[in-house]
């Protein structure tokens, strides 16, 4: 729906609360160097640049503030952001034009109303102020005519994209249809075929046999592109052997966790309350008498267990009660005072008492200590590091005058390094390249470190000599497969016309209903779509990993349309279905407007204004 954000609200967001007087003004925005007032069109409607620039700009904060991290230009350029707010605006612009050759407009009440529900053009009594209108119309550099033609044309333009998008409803057959699908599930029955009922042994490979595996599975064997990196890294693990904490600190920590390592005696109690004593006393006589358990008082009441159970409580929280709780025996039931009446109490279990020595607790805490204070160090230490690498030390020199140390990887995306387990390493990583300097990055657990890239390896088949062995295992898993298949085939045919699993001295295993986005981790990728590939008693072969299996179908089990979460899922397929439809429509729409009435856009404009951001 980015077109849709496109088409609404343009003209009133560019002057609410003065941003684009201090924001658009502060870039050079309004002109770009008085040059620059629209970036293309869209048959007769125009497109503004100032639509342009604080679209891009919207798009690039709202990217900042969902990573947490700034965004060049140019990293924005690689993720299509400069060419998706393109195509936003141009649809913005396409509907304006749309809107004029259909002659939709809006009347002179509806532009007033608006005008008064635009914030900027308001006073301190909340009542349109004429000034603030006119003050704002002229810092941003139009009249008022202006203004207010491109605001109407712009309120034209939501009424042609609202007739399509609203009222998009599907036939009730169609919802159905989905249901159906999604909620069918298959019975079936599977086995491995065991590697003794091959009839024959594996053959064993030639060098040439091998070769020509490797070329016709060239793609398994071909190392994916890869960035030679060099890094310096620094984590608060690393010298927590470096860091003192004084006896003192432990002592002070220890103190401020005295309830944490001092746990007083508790006891695990439900609690049922009533309204007097003679009420409560009776309850209890009832238990005693063997007439009513606890449970059944509970039940009573209209209640459930859990509406009764307190948890572990101490002697303390249990005020009055306490003693009469504390004196009792697991599965005791018995009588105390609270601030909600007397109640019956049922201990359930007793928590004894644990108390965790300064002795026994310093490892912890020295632990605890020595983390944070590390950290601190490494944040001290942060932008001196920084420094040094922009004073011209190389990573090399860094590691060596400081406690950073040096790593090599080469980089591919899918690495298993402990480093590369950090978001904010994978990051950068990604996306370094060779015009980058290093510079300090944080880990996110209170490490930093500054990476390089020192070459980039294009993708390549490794050398066949290199990786011989593997591509041996390789073969044999599918030659193993190969003759397991041969064996099932025959197999397959003979469940086909009637015979069993335990007929075949085959051990089978019958699933329970499973849906279409199941999974079996005991099966190969692909079984469930295979299964619903089948008819009842239909039997398919899978293979994987040097396995081979059949699988029979014995039941297909309809969605139960009644099902209360079925019925759930009604509306929320009716809606999803409408409002994909609606897209659809809308972007059909927008699509034969562009082509209809042409769009032609300014690159030269289009760089006036990409020269505005950093």
């Amino acid at each position: 729906m980015a077109e849709k954000k496109g088409a609404f609200g343009k003209t009133a967001g560019y002057i609410l609360l003065g941003l684009l007087l201090l924001g658009l003004g502060g870039f050079g925005a309004t002109n770009f160097g008085g040059t620059v007032r629209n970036i293309g069109s869209v048959g007769e409607a125009e497109i503004p640049a100032t639509d342009y620039f604080r679209a891009l700009q919207n798009e690039l904060n709202a990217l900042q503030a969902q990573t947490g991290q700034a965004m060049t230009f140019q990293q924005a350029t690689l993720l299509g952001v400069p060419d998706r707010v393109l195509s936003q605006v141009v649809v913005a612009a396409a509907l304006e034009h749309e809107a004029a050759s259909l002659q939709i407009s809006v009347g002179d009440e509806r532009l007033a109303e608006d005008l008064l529900a635009i914030q900027a053009f308001q006073g301190i009594d909340g009542n349109f102020d004429r000034d603030a209108y006119r003050l704002r119309l002229e810092s941003l550099g139009y009249s008022e005519r202006e203004f207010e033609e491109q605001l109407r044309n712009e309120s034209a333009s939501t009424l042609l994209q609202g007739a399509v998008l609203a009222g998009v409803r599907l036939p009730d057959t169609y919802v159905n249809t989905l249901l159906a699908y999604v909620g069918e599930t298959r019975r079936f029955s599977w086995a491995e075929v065991p590697l003794e009922r091959m009839t024959t042994g594996l053959p064993v490979p030639s060098d040439a046999d091998l070769r020509s595996f490797y070329d016709e599975n060239i793609a398994r064997y071909t190392r994916p592109e890869t960035k030679q990196l060099t890094y310096a890294w620094i984590t608060p693990d690393m010298i927590l052997d470096t860091v003192e904490v004084s006896e003192e600190s432990l002592r002070e920590a220890y103190e401020e966790r005295s309830a944490e390592f001092n746990l007083p005696e508790r006891r695990l109690v439900e609690r049922l309350v009533f309204a007097d004593q003679a009420s409560a006393d009776a309850a209890l006589a009832r238990i005693v008498s063997g007439e009513a358990s606890f449970e059944a008082l509970v039940t009573e009441r209209e209640l459930a267990l859990s509406d009764t159970d307190l948890g572990d409580v101490t002697l303390a929280e249990l005020d009055g009660a306490g003693e009469a709780v504390f004196g009792a025996s697991v599965g005791d039931v018995v009588v105390g005072p609270t601030g909600l009446g007397p109640a019956l109490f049922r201990v359930n279990g007793i928590l004894e008492a644990q108390t965790t020595s300064f002795e026994d607790a310093q490892p912890m805490l020295r632990d605890g200590l020595a983390l944070d204070r590390a950290r601190r160090v490494i944040d001290s230490n942060a932008q001196s590091y920084d420094d040094e690498l922009a004073a011209g030390l190389t990573l090399e020199e860094l590691a060596e005058v400081t406690d950073m140390e040096l790593g090599q990887i080469g980089w591919t995306g899918s690495n298993g390094e402990i480093i590369a387990g950090y978001d904010g390493f994978r990051d950068l990583a990604n996306a370094v390249t060779a015009e980058d300097y290093p510079a300090i990055e944080s880990l996110g657990d209170g490490g930093v470190f500054a990476l390089r890239l020192d070459s980039v390896q294009e993708a390549a088949p490794y050398d066949f000599d290199e990786i011989r062995d593997r591509v041996a295992s390789d073969w044999e898993l599918v030659a193993q497969e190969d003759a397991l298949l041969a064996e099932a085939e025959s197999l397959q045919t003979q469940l086909t016309g009637g015979a069993t699993f335990d007929a075949l001295s085959l051990t089978a295993q019958t699933e329970e209903p499973l849906s279409r986005n199941a999974f079996n981790p005991q099966l190969p990728a692909g079984a469930l779509e295979a299964v619903f590939g089948l008819e009842p008693g239909g039997v398919t072969t899978l293979r994987g990993q040097g396995r081979v299996f059949l699988v029979q179908l014995d039941e297909i089990i309809a969605a139960d349309m009644e099902d209360e979460g079925t019925q759930q899922l009604v509306a929320v397929f009716q809606d999803q279905a409408a409002q994909q439809v609606a897209q659809d429509l809308f972007r059909a729409l927008a699509s034969d407007i562009q082509t209809r009435a042409g769009v032609e856009v300014d690159r030269a404009a289009l760089n006036a204004i990409h020269a505005n951001f950093p």
